[in-house]
């Protein structure tokens, strides 16, 4: 398989990922509905989180978009921390807030 296949297999991934996190239903159930190995499920969750690098140069968190898809977030951004939680953040916050609401939600150093 070439680089542009990874690339096609791993983006059409990211989408199922996200699609059974906003079911609301199990992994296996969600699995068996699509048809899924649920093995499969897993493994590339794990591939795709383990490609995810936390932190940029220098120790600083780094940022990277969450949808693909246009307007979804219109009203702003939404991030996605290590842990797992997801910020919305809207148009227009300050800066002091921003930083405030990031240590406060992920104090853990990268």
């Amino acid at each position: 398989m070439d680089r542009s296949q990874d690339l096609e297999r791993a983006q059409a991934w990211r989408k199922i990922i996200r699609e059974a996190s906003r079911s609301g239903l199990a992994i296996r159930e969600f699995c068996r509905r699509r048809r899924l190995k649920e093995r499969q499920f897993y493994v590339w969750q794990r591939r795709l989180k383990e490609s995810r690098r936390p932190c940029g140069p220098g120790g600083q968190p780094t940022f990277a978009l969450v949808s693909e898809e246009p307007g979804e977030f219109a009203s702003g951004i939404e991030l996605v921390l290590r842990s797992g939680v997801r910020i919305r953040i809207g148009r227009g916050v300050d800066e002091a807030t921003l930083r405030t609401v990031l240590a406060t939600a992920d104090p853990k150093p990268c």
